[in-house]
């Protein structure tokens, strides 16, 4: 089975990414790009928006694609994350829904931390760090 997830990459305006503290499985206690499942009838974009809302407390627009990976998941699921470049319009980071914590990273920083599998890797491979 194939679950559709989305991803954001934001930037702030010193090129720092926001990352997410999982706060549940998959990737529980480990950082990545916030992000979640798509629901029926949504589009990538409405998903971005509506993830990011709910995990960091920031209200923004989806950009270009940026990347896809693949990620097996429990029970045999297969997550296929798509991630997007998206902009800020509004909001105070803050954790909410499933991240159990929020924060501005700078790139030299990521290798130091807990990350999600392939998160650095795929990151590099796209060129955003």
């Amino acid at each position: 089975m194939r679950e559709r997830c989305v991803g954001a990459i934001v930037r702030d305006r010193d090129g720092r990414l926001l990352l997410v503290l999982r706060g549940r499985p998959p990737g529980a206690g480990r950082w990545s790009v916030p992000g979640g499942r798509v629901e029926p009838g949504e589009d990538d974009a409405a998903a971005v928006a509506r993830e990011l809302l709910e995990e960091t407390g920031l209200r923004v627009r989806a950009g270009a694609l940026v990347g896809t990976v693949e990620r097996a998941g429990p029970g045999g699921v297969v997550y296929e994350i798509h991630d997007y470049a998206a902009t800020v319009l509004g909001g105070t980071p803050r954790a909410g829904d499933d991240a159990a914590d929020v924060r501005w990273v700078a790139p030299a920083e990521l290798p130091d931390l807990p990350l999600v599998p392939g998160l650095l890797d795929a990151l590099t491979e796209w060129g955003v760090v």
